[in-house]
């Protein structure tokens, strides 16, 4: 089958959404299908493969490299007729997502969406909470234009189910288990970080910006201090939020952003992982710190609520409990044997999770979502 995916972020942008969507596209070509693929240029001069196609897009404010795509409905309609998938991803909810659900309503093309980011709960950290509702309205009006919204969790399935969102689908996540391994665990790396084998590393690891809680990150890592003076806090990821962060907290060190083989050893040479966002639709980031052996504190939603058990690979918190975090983190960061045994049985929990899995499911949806249509031809199917 031939399925198109849209895009407004790609690597080599490090957040999860273009992560996300990259494994889904490389899952679905391992599965024999063709894929096209539709995203911003991200570069002047930057030269498109043979599958994908280049729109006009600008850059982000407070988000340096990340762009959103121009309206391209008249091209993407163009291009679709001319070469016409079976189905299209639409993972992005900016004017290059809207652009591509109106082109394939104009086609009659099937089309999913992925709800990939809580925009409303973003109202919130921003000092906008009155624009929530408004948030939400306005998603649920876009990924109602299509044929089904796919999200990664069960709980968040009923929230949007419950909220007036039609055909809502669970495409559940993996995790890399290779990438992400205890055993890529380096002292030389701890070294480089100026601290022994014997000091507790509290690592965070995403994008720093507001909404993702930071404050709170703070003041359970200054409460472990307390009883565990030595204790150093290892960030990794930027964003705008950084440069104050850094100022205000000389001693915290700081990595920028690492990718594939040496964020998994950052991952690994940690022993605690400290995640007090509430406003992700999952947080792979979870999954990436419990594969690579690290007890988590989190809240009790998204990835945490799917796969974190309370007390045995870390700490899942009810959502709004700062000071239930912060407890969490101070009594598992000051035991070494608990962190050992969490680190354990958080790697084990995660083992079985494969990509492979969640591209045969992605499939089995935009295959089924082509058939109801259809548009498909049953006898290009892929096994």
């Amino acid at each position: 089958m031939h399925y198109a995916i849209v895009t407004e972020t790609w690597p080599p942008e490090v957040n999860g959404v273009a992560l996300t969507v990259q494994s889904l596209e490389q899952g679905l070509r391992a599965r024999g299908h063709e894929v096209s693929l539709v995203r911003p240029r991200q570069h002047v001069g930057q030269q498109s493969l043979a599958h994908e196609t280049f729109v006009r897009g600008a850059g982000l404010p407070k988000y340096p490299g990340l762009k959103f795509g121009f309206p391209s409905t008249r091209r993407l309609s163009h291009l679709w007729s001319m070469h016409r998938p079976d189905a299209i991803y639409v993972a992005t909810e900016g004017p290059l997502g809207w652009s591509a659900l109106r082109a394939a309503r104009k086609l009659g093309i099937p089309a999913a969406t992925g709800f990939h980011t809580r925009f409303d709960s973003y109202m919130r950290d921003y000092g906008a909470a009155f624009l929530e509702g408004t948030a939400l309205r306005w998603m649920r009006y876009f990924h109602n234009g299509a044929d089904a919204t796919l999200v990664p969790t069960r709980e968040l399935q009923s929230f949007l189910s419950g909220n007036g969102f039609d055909n809502v689908k669970l495409l559940p996540r993996a995790v890399d288990t290779v990438l992400f391994d205890p055993t890529k665990r380096d002292p030389a790396l701890r070294t480089e970080w100026g601290i022994s084998e014997d000091t507790v590393a509290v690592v965070h690891v995403g994008r720093i910006a507001a909404e993702k809680n930071l404050g709170l990150a703070v003041r359970a890592f200054r409460a472990l201090q307390t009883v565990q003076p030595d204790a150093r806090f290892v960030w990794i990821g930027d964003g705008p939020a950084r440069e104050r962060l850094q100022r205000e907290h000389p001693d915290f060190i700081f990595r920028g952003v690492q990718r594939d083989e040496s964020l998994g050893r950052h991952f690994a040479s940690g022993d605690l992982f400290l995640f007090p966002s509430h406003s992700e639709t999952f947080g792979n980031v979870t999954l990436e710190a419990m594969a690579s052996g690290l007890p988590t504190v989190a809240f009790d939603y998204g990835a945490a609520h799917e796969y974190l058990r309370h007390g045995v690979h870390g700490a899942a918190i009810a959502d709004g409990d700062d000071e239930g975090f912060i407890e969490a983190a101070c009594r598992i960061g000051r035991d070494p044997a608990l962190r050992a045994a969490m680190g354990v049985a958080a790697r084990n929990a995660v083992a079985s999770l494969r990509p492979e899995q969640v591209a045969a499911e992605f499939d089995n949806i935009l295959e089924g979502l082509a058939r109801a249509r259809g548009g498909a031809d049953a006898g290009t199917v892929a096994a």
